[in-house]
């Protein structure tokens, strides 16, 4: 028996629509981890880009549990003593919402150039219209995976 490598030609992409209103945010970037590397599929090759495309909408009103709404999202400036950060509060409150998904699910990716092409693959947006209609997504319901991916 012979081990299954996927070749360009077999790989084939689905487009998935995510509702991410009242949603876990961790438990939600493990799920989409998952979809965009691709090992939900039988035939997941490691070293090629499987994954689906995702397009998660309601990124606003993403949950967190504990005390995670206050803990800060760091970065530096390159500059000496140039380290900032932001609390995921106020990252949900301000202009650009969707970037707390799309951190979390980058950071449950390994850090290479797969992954980075594997990123082009998400597609996130604060509020619930997107403009990938013309894809006929998926609807993939996440609250009713499992009773622990929501919070009430």
């Amino acid at each position: 028996m012979k081990t299954f490598s996927a070749t360009p030609a077999d790989i084939d992409k689905k487009w998935i629509l995510i509702d991410a209103e009242g949603v876990v945010l961790g438990r939600l970037a493990s799920i989409v981890a998952m979809r965009l590397r691709g090992k939900h599929k039988p035939s997941f090759t490691p070293h090629m880009d499987m994954g689906d495309n995702v397009i998660i909408i309601n990124a606003d009103k993403v949950q967190m549990t504990g005390k995670k709404r206050e803990e800060n999202f760091y970065w530096h400036t390159g500059h000496p003593g140039g380290i900032k950060s932001r609390t995921k509060a106020e990252i949900l409150e301000g202009a650009h919402p969707e970037r707390v998904v799309t951190q979390a699910v980058k950071r449950m990716l390994p850090g290479n150039r797969l992954s980075r092409k594997q990123m082009t693959n998400l597609r996130v947006y604060a509020g619930s219209q997107h403009p990938h209609e013309a894809q006929s997504p998926e609807v993939l319901d996440v609250k009713s995976m499992n009773k622990k991916n929501t919070r009430v």
